[in-house]
């Protein structure tokens, strides 16, 4: 049994879709969805956290970090 999580945006128990089903996850509909975009398009949301050259190679797989010093 696949575990629920919370909509993001109005905390209803939402359940991760089968394979190929089209949906909204992981928000439980539309309208949650699209306020969660408005809120990216209006700044309330914002990564606050300089990216320094440290934390990016912490994130970056092997073969991306070979790639990015052939360059």
């Amino acid at each position: 049994m696949v575990k629920s999580a919370p909509c993001p945006i109005c905390k209803v128990a939402v359940q991760p879709p089968e394979s190929g089903e089209t949906t909204h996850f992981p928000f439980c509909s539309k309208r949650c969805q699209n306020v969660d975009f408005m809120r990216w398009c209006n700044g309330e949301y914002a990564i606050v956290e300089p990216l320094t050259q440290d934390k990016l190679i912490e994130h970056l797989s092997p073969e991306e970090l070979e790639d990015l010093l052939e360059e």
